[in-house]
């Protein structure tokens, strides 16, 4: 029986919890009008009472309690809430927040100068860290129509918005395209796979053909798993992006003679690659009106920094048989190991010791 008890006076205090913290939500819409940027704020009184120390939460309901604390309102959300601009962050006017009653809530409006049209807007908020389940719902409005939707949290707490402006598609393509450029370089699997495929040395034509089989090939598929046509799960991408590797390196070691075929090697496997540039792409909250650009540039920035690779990595290497054949059919094989043992590694590493 007491055991019953006890449950009964936990399941009730739980209750009463939840029941005096009904909604852990705020609102922000913006709305972008050339170089003006306006917020609307809508806060939960409770929220805005806990953290100003208000005892009474229904005190901020009426005219003159809220009046007594608006400026320390508009100071706490000046602080939590940001908007940047190319790097830089705008001061914002506030105006005096209004009662909604009939919703529990207090709502603040505050505009931002730009001084000239921005090419992108990232808001910043983390409105009530005190509670750890706190969500900010936001609307991003352009020509009175909503053109973004995102839930900020303690996970995630910014959002970055590209008008449909030339200098907001600009902002896009200089974003994406360094983003292709900054993950090709800093993919040791993508670039050993690709490096591997050039080992074998051949004329310019071969090795273009090479490298274009693999872009046309993780083209496809990065668009096809970005717009969630076929999206394999990364437990089974990265895996195999890792074999694909191996099997470059055990074909440089056993092929003898005959047909070049790196490039039909190059296209299959480059559709898996490019499953593993999605799960990459998909983490940087692409831009819905942008899609089109934001998957050209980031594929461009790709392409931008395979090419700095292969063109170094294929000029070495037809310098070093130029002078010594022997020595550039044993630095083939050596490399070739090489592949083999990263790619051995990545697999074992992927399959049974991933996070």
């Amino acid at each position: 029986m007491r055991r019953v008890l006890t449950f009964v006076c936990l399941a009730v205090a739980a209750a009463a919890t939840a029941f005096a913290h009904p909604a852990p939500f705020s609102y922000v819409d913006v709305r972008v009008d050339g170089a003006n940027v306006e917020l609307t704020v809508t806060v939960h009184e409770f929220d805005a009472a806990h953290d100003l120390g208000v005892e009474d939460a229904s005190r901020l309901l009426n005219a003159t309690g809220l009046a007594r604390y608006a400026p320390a309102l508009a100071g706490l959300l000046k602080d939590r809430l940001q908007i940047w601009v190319g790097g830089q962050r705008l001061a914002g006017v506030w105006s005096p927040p209004v009662a909604l009653p009939d919703r529990q809530a207090i709502q603040l409006r505050v505009r931002y100068d730009a001084k000239s049209p921005p090419p992108s807007v990232t808001l910043a908020a983390r409105l009530f860290p005190y509670d750890p389940v706190h969500q900010t719902f936001v609307n991003v409005y352009e020509r009175d129509g909503v053109v973004l939707q995102a839930i900020l949290d303690r996970h995630r707490e910014q959002i970055t918005f590209y008008p449909g402006t030339r200098q907001g598609s600009w902002a896009v393509v200089k974003r994406f395209a360094a983003s292709g450029v900054h993950h090709i370089l800093i993919g040791p699997d993508h670039l050993l796979f690709l490096i591997g495929l050039l080992l074998l040395g051949g004329t310019l034509r071969r090795l273009v053909l090479v490298v274009s089989a693999f872009t046309i090939a993780h083209s496809i598929t990065l668009s096809l798993a970005v717009l969630r046509v076929v999206s394999p799960p990364p437990w089974l991408v990265e895996p195999a992006i890792a074999l694909s590797i191996v099997y470059v390196g055990a074909d440089n070691l056993t092929v003898r003679g005959g047909r070049d075929v790196r490039a039909w090697i190059a296209f299959a496997f480059g559709l898996i690659h490019g499953f593993g540039f999605a799960n990459v792409l998909r983490e940087m909250d692409l831009p819905p009106r942008a899609l089109g650009w934001s998957l050209l540039s980031f594929n461009l920035g790709v392409e931008i920094g395979q090419l700095a690779v292969v063109i170094v990595v294929a000029s070495v290497l037809s310098e070093i048989r130029s002078k010594s054949p022997d020595t550039g059919r044993r630095l083939a094989v050596a490399g070739s190991v090489v592949v083999i043992a990263a790619g051995a590694f990545w697999f074992v590493q992927r399959v049974f010791f991933a996070t």
